[in-house]
């Protein structure tokens, strides 16, 4: 179903709660992705997807369509995603090395992980960035977002994705070549 279709089921009264669900069949496993490339635990990524939809759910009658349905979707994901880690790490008082420490920790032990390993080696240098870059990196490398997209999600310009996403690659092959 088309997002149009979608959005005039929510806005009808009668069919808000069909309309609502349609939406989330439609963008569930996307935004689970999304915040599991950047949580990396599984138990965590089901936390922030659902972050995401009472958010959504509550926000939804202010949607103005100057954006893409599946942008603002992916903008309310990518900052919950930020928020989610930033809480982590003040409530435990870590350090954000120590975050990626427990991160790492995660990728080795999780049984929902899999791939060969090449696959943990690249999990594990995309832990090494920074949030930012590897939210840039995540969104031009995996979903293959152009970087007008990324611009309008992020609401960042151009220019300074294309310089975080250089310097990702760079600090990602550097840490590969260890």
């Amino acid at each position: 179903m088309e997002d149009n279709e979608i959005l005039h089921k929510i806005r009808n009264p009668e069919t808000r709660s069909y309309g609502f669900n349609l939406l989330v069949r439609a963008y569930q496993k996307r935004v689970y992705w999304h915040a599991r490339k950047m949580v990396i635990d599984h138990d965590d990524a089901d936390d922030v997807t659902q972050e995401v939809f009472i958010k959504i759910h509550k926000s939804i009658g202010g949607f103005r369509e100057d954006a893409q349905l599946y942008t603002w979707i992916y903008r309310i994901a990518t900052n919950e995603c930020l928020t989610f880690l930033q809480r982590k790490k003040r409530r435990f008082f870590l350090p954000i090395g120590d975050v990626e420490s427990e991160l790492s920790t995660k990728l080795d032990n999780s049984p929902h992980i899999s791939g060969d390993e090449i696959q943990l080696k690249l999990q594990k240098a995309l832990l090494k960035l920074p949030a930012k870059q590897r939210l840039v990196f995540n969104m031009k490398y995996y979903d293959d977002m152009p970087y007008e997209q990324i611009s309008e999600i992020t609401q960042t310009s151009v220019g300074a994705l294309k310089a975080s996403y250089h310097h990702a690659v760079k600090k990602i092959e550097d840490f590969l070549g260890e």
